[in-house]
């Protein structure tokens, strides 16, 4: 058997495009994209799903709280699971809000973090070595009923997949541009449609088999 374990925020978690703000809703197993790559790559596959609302790279929340800093929701990932032989990343959405004062950069920067957690020598020998795809979320429009703490969100996040892709050649590591196959839905700029997540689920499936 091998193990993936997806980590991310909303959009790895499931939540559908919000219609009204402040709604908890998420698309059932079989829609989310962790679970068609789960579907696409078989019954000898465990699924480890690490989607948290809200989550970021590497920023205390302000509004929601600390637990969104992604560096200790994947310490905490890695110790409670595994051994895993796959890891994904997705994140960035959430660092694009003007709130976190970020540029590309920065937000490529708290990627860096969490590599430096997940490809550290005490990480690789607790899990026996794991591969890992680090994917850029698609670009946010900034539309919808969360577009306020989004504000020129869509000049940060469209600049990140250069970013993304040479910090993974970098770590040499796989990346994946989800910006290539989907986008982010017209309701609210920021979350995917059903669709996208079938889409996508299944080219990241096909980026997994080829790690």
């Amino acid at each position: 058997m091998h193990t993936i374990l997806t980590f991310g925020d909303s959009n790895t978690h499931g939540t559908p495009p919000i219609e009204v703000r402040g709604e908890a809703r998420r698309f059932p197993a079989g829609v989310r994209w962790p679970t068609v790559v789960h579907g696409e790559l078989g019954p000898d596959w465990v699924l480890v799903e690490e989607g948290l609302p809200g989550r970021t790279t590497m920023f205390d929340d302000p509004l929601i709280g600390s637990h969104m800093d992604g560096r200790l929701g994947l310490k905490i990932a890695l110790n409670s699971h595994g051994p895993i032989d796959v890891l994904t990343i997705m994140l960035g959405t959430n660092d694009s809000k003007m709130m976190f004062g970020t540029d590309p950069e920065r937000i490529t920067a708290g990627i860096a973090a969490l590599l430096g957690i997940s490809q550290s020598q005490e990480m690789q020998d607790r899990h026996g070595g794991f591969k890992t795809l680090l994917i850029c979320p698609p670009t946010v429009k900034v539309q919808g009923p969360i577009k306020d703490v989004f504000y020129r969100a869509d000049e940060k996040s469209a600049a990140l997949a250069p970013h993304y892709k040479n910090l993974a050649e970098h770590w040499g590591i796989g990346f994946f541009d989800a910006g290539s196959v989907i986008e982010t839905s017209a309701q609210d700029g920021v979350h995917f449609t059903a669709d996208a997540h079938q889409a996508l689920g299944k080219a990241i499936a096909e980026a997994v088999r080829s790690l």
